[in-house]
């Protein structure tokens, strides 16, 4: 059997061409294929990583060649692609003759068929590099152009979703759940943290179900299987993330008992001990109208496992606000569910009876300014929430941290360089942003020491050399900046500090999309 790839190993492809000139030329057309994405040809079945074997099919001798070509490849090597005629002829009762005969080879092509042979390749060895994504300026590799900032990347590993949540049209405009290959994900995964990204985040309409629509059948990623389900996944991504320092952090999970056994990676530390979990509502019947999956019900229950599996755990989620029918009492059950839960980042949205939604036609439709009072009042009993967990943590009147927007007017919090004063700039779109209605802040989280994020609108003072990264709430964090060489203190004075804020305050204000915040 050939030995483990190695990130910087070429992949070895053995090739056999027999049989006519016809055939001869196809081999030709694959072998140039192969060798403008960076594959390598092997001179023996045993020094490649898998083997090829265009086939002729026409007469006795020549099938029978090909099928002992087939098996010795199979007996050295383990790993065969069949193509040529011989692929194209029926057995008994109609079945391909090559996987009667061999039913453990990876695939099996007719003639002619240069893309399905490749594809077959990518499935179990992934490409080195693409002829054409690699002379794109900019890009990372296989992942292509990026819009985000180098220092985080999202990643989507499907499209569409299973479910008919009554307040969603998104399954009418993006069809049911389709699953990428774990290997495409991988690779793309591995440009991504070659390229720099510091913070991956995992996107799609419902990440827990990744898997479920081919029946989490087994892919192929350097090599090696790897099943195509969200546990196996993330298993890969934490360890790839790792030698890059990089972060993995998991958006748009659905509680299903599934999620249970990604918990442990997060208290293993392999990815960032964070999930984002549109629970949308707590009580039974309006989850019911909402034709909500997962078992809703039980999801306290859920929450305390993980909390228990992991402490460190952060949940963020969303929730809906009058939704059509939505009882007081059925609204109370949902604040009492974000107290008892502490939910630590929560957003609510007030209904909206976007057009071609099934709940429109529920009865009981709430007037808008009552949705609107009861999303306020939910965002208020989140507030509370996420006080008393600062409280409880002990970071509320901390010494060593301090808001923003408290900082950057105070010169005593910078360095105590000759000349240097907070600056102007920084100090109008803090104002901006405030005046928009948002609080402004910004979280540090430490490397090389055993403080956690601060879980809140709190600026760390001490121990900026050790740094790793920063991010603003609320919302969803992601940026990534490396702090190194910043000393014990920040200088807000300093054209760096101002510009690394100023970035994600412009993230932020686009996200929420505050006028007039304009500091290019």
């Amino acid at each position: 059997m050939s030995e483990a790839l190695s990130p910087t190993k070429a992949p070895k492809v053995g090739f056999v061409s027999l049989g006519c000139p016809k055939n001869l030329t196809d081999s030709e057309l694959i072998l140039t294929q192969l060798s403008a994405e960076g594959y390598q040809t092997a001179k023996t079945f045993e020094g490649a990583d898998l083997v090829i074997v265009n086939t002729c099919g026409f007469i006795d001798d020549a099938v029978k060649e090909s099928l002992d070509t087939i098996g010795d490849a199979l007996a050295e090597n383990g790993k065969v692609i069949v193509t040529g005629c011989l692929g194209a002829r029926s057995g008994e009762g109609g079945g391909n003759l090559v996987q009667q005969m061999h039913p453990s080879v990876l695939a099996v092509t007719g003639p002619q068929a240069t893309q399905e042979v490749m594809d077959a390749v990518h499935r179990n060895l992934p490409k080195p590099h693409d002829p054409f994504l690699d002379l794109v300026p900019g890009a990372f590799g296989e992942a292509g152009i990026k819009l985000t900032p180098r220092h985080y990347a999202y990643l989507k590993i499907s499209e569409g979703c299973n479910h008919r949540c009554t307040f969603c049209i998104i399954p009418s405009m993006r069809g049911d759940l389709v699953s990428r290959p774990i290997g495409d994900v991988l690779k793309e995964a591995r440009a991504l943290f070659e390229g720099g990204v510091k913070e991956l985040l995992i996107i799609s309409q419902d990440t827990s179900a990744y898997g479920v629509d081919v029946k989490y059948r087994t892919g192929f990623w350097d090599g090696k299987p790897v099943k195509t389900r969200l546990l196996e996944l993330v298993q890969s991504l934490g360890e790839m993330a790792a030698p890059y320092g990089a972060w993995v952090r998991l958006h748009y999970v659905y509680p299903y008992p599934s999620v249970d056994e990604i918990i442990p990676l997060m208290a293993q530390g392999l990815v960032l001990p964070y999930l984002d979990v549109p629970f949308q509502h707590s009580h039974p019947d309006v989850l019911k109208r909402m034709k909500r999956p997962a078992s809703g019900e039980k999801n306290l229950d859920r929450i305390q496992r993980w909390r228990e599996a992991c402490p460190e755990l952060v949940i963020r989620s969303t929730f809906i606000a009058g939704f059509p029918g939505e009882t007081e009492e059925e609204f109370q059950h949902l604040l009492d569910f974000m107290r008892e839960a502490r939910i630590d980042r929560a957003g609510c949205f007030a209904y909206s009876d976007v057009n071609g939604a099934e709940a429109n036609n529920l009865p009981g439709m709430l007037p808008l300014e009552e949705r609107e009072a009861r999303r306020a009042r939910f965002m208020a009993v989140a507030e509370e929430v996420s006080v008393a967990k600062l409280q409880r943590r002990g970071l509320a009147n901390h010494w060593g941290y301090a808001p923003l927007a408290w900082l950057a007017p105070e010169t005593r919090y910078c360095s105590k360089r000759p000349g240097t004063t907070p600056a102007s700039e920084l100090i109008a779109a803090i104002d901006t942003l405030h005046a928009a209605g948002l609080e402004v802040v910004l979280d540090v989280v430490f490397n090389h020491t055993a403080e956690l994020d601060a879980d809140g609108p709190m600026l760390s003072l001490r121990g900026l050399a050790n740094a790793r990264a920063y991010h603003l709430v609320p919302g969803n964090p992601a940026h990534y900046q490396d702090w190194t060489g910043c000393g014990n203190s920040i200088n807000l004075a300093e054209p760096r500090m101002v510009e690394l804020v100023l970035g994600a305050l412009r993230h932020w204000a686009g996200h929420y999309g505050v006028d007039g915040f304009r500091f290019d």
